[in-house]
């Protein structure tokens, strides 16, 4: 495809966006041009490990534990729409921001443990996929690691094309993810009036599930994403004025909603169909992804389990290309500069290839993984907070005194959250709670 063609490509969704602000284009139809940064930034909260603490909650604690999820993704609601909103606004995404208003040694620290952020993020993800392939195909770790590579590079090279194709491709991998478990849902038969009723009524019990609730809110807001969400929308359609501002936010308002509202479905139905099939049937024990494939089996027949694995595939592309993005935004925006995709593709991996060499159990390594993340996920919340609520940066988007206040809260409680989990995955007792 010629340059011309990724122009043209581009200029159509800017053309179809700029009716939707002047009002030509109604409903669906307005919203469709801007629909892409959040369903990218999405595939984060569908990643791996997202996968392993659902399924461990479901199958320990049956349907009681759905409201975390729930309430988990309404904080990555706002989050999001901050972010968003940030590059909407200044046209620069938070890394940028950082280094053109912290001294040069602050921002220079912050890259450097974004960058271990986005690495251990892509690690668990990389891993994902690459258990998937090894368990749907019974190819060796090794090859599964080497072929998730070339794809996540066949997938990152998109981006030459324009922004377009790359959103769509990572948009239909989560409706595979999103179709394989409307499948599981049909197959495992929740109990929907349990559903409905934890999703909304809080339980806590045991220590146990005093920890997983820790643990599915504290990995819920992940810091690479929080990152390339601003980059993503900073100059996809650039605002001409405060009103065309306000119009872009709103429809990336919307986006947002849309897309971790689907995020946080898909979520909940990990955790119910691990509810009702693993906790209904006695299989409390099920804490990793190759013991719920294996599980499923029996249970539900191969095919369940098949669309598990796919549903995990898919997952672990989609994230693991998604890591890779972020960690060029974090490079270029904190220290201006950056490296060709293949080579940041194959630095990224070589952690997963001495896991896999070494055989390191995945499970262990995915716990690693999540306590660096919550060592590393204050420092992008509370900078998006900083910039949101200054108006000589936001304008006309700053935030509202209110918004300000529950993203603080937010922050202060994941923050709390992900200190108790890194407590309690270095071997601590959780502070005040029984057994």
């Amino acid at each position: 495809m010629t340059e011309i063609s990724v122009g043209i490509r581009d200029r159509k969704a800017v053309a179809a966006a700029r009716m939707a602000i002047s009002g030509k284009r109604r409903g669906f139809r307005a919203l469709l041009p801007f629909v892409g940064p959040a369903f990218v930034a999405s595939v984060a909260y569908m990643d791996p490990g997202n996968y392993a603490t659902n399924i461990e909650s479901g199958s320990q604690f049956g349907y009681q534990m759905l409201w975390v999820v729930v309430m988990a993704n309404l904080m990555a609601m706002l989050i999001q729409s901050m972010s968003a909103k940030l590059g909407i606004a200044t046209g620069k995404n938070l890394p940028e921001l950082c280094r053109d208003h912290f001294p040069k040694g602050v921002s220079v620290t912050l890259w450097i443990v974004s960058e271990l952020a986005a690495m251990a993020t892509d690690l668990a993800e990389f891993l994902g996929a690459t258990l998937a392939l090894h368990l749907l195909f019974h190819i060796p770790m090794l090859v599964a690691v080497l072929i998730t590579g070339v794809v996540t590079y066949l997938l990152l090279t998109l981006e030459r094309f324009g922004f377009r194709p790359l959103e769509k491709v990572i948009a239909g991998l989560v409706a595979v993810i999103g179709l394989s478990y409307l499948v599981e849902t049909i197959l495992s038969k929740p109990e929907w009036g349990q559903v409905v009723y934890h999703s909304v009524v809080p339980w806590l019990g045991p220590q146990e599930s005093v920890m997983l609730a820790v643990g599915v809110i504290g990995a819920t807001v992940m810091p690479h994403v929080v990152y390339l969400h601003s980059g993503l929308t900073q100059r996809r359609i650039i605002p001409r004025d405060d009103r065309e501002k306000r119009m872009i936010n709103r429809f990336s308002v919307k986006e947002v909603v849309i897309a971790m509202g689907i995020a946080g479905l898909i979520n909940l139905s990990m955790m119910y169909m691990a509810a009702s099939v693993f906790y209904a049937s006695g299989h409390t024990a099920v804490a990793d992804i190759t013991t719920a494939y294996q599980t499923l089996t029996p249970l539900l027949g191969p095919a369940a389990a098949t669309v598990f694995l796919i549903s995990l595939l898919a997952s672990g592309l989609s994230s693991s290309t998604v890591g890779t993005m972020a960690g060029q935004v974090i490079m270029q925006g904190f220290v201006g500069f950056t490296i060709p995709v293949w080579l940041r593709r194959v630095v990224t991996m070589i952690p997963a290839v001495i896991v896999v060499a070494l055989g390191v159990d995945p499970t262990r390594t995915l716990v690693i993984s999540q306590v660096v993340l919550s060592l590393v996920l204050p420092v992008p919340v509370i900078t998006l907070i900083y910039f949101a609520r200054r108006r000589d940066i936001m304008g006309i988007l700053v935030n509202r005194r209110l918004t300000t206040w529950v993203a603080s809260v937010v922050a202060a409680v994941v923050t709390v959250l992900n200190a108790l989990l890194i407590y309690q995955a270095l071997g601590g007792p959780a502070p005040f709670l029984g057994n």
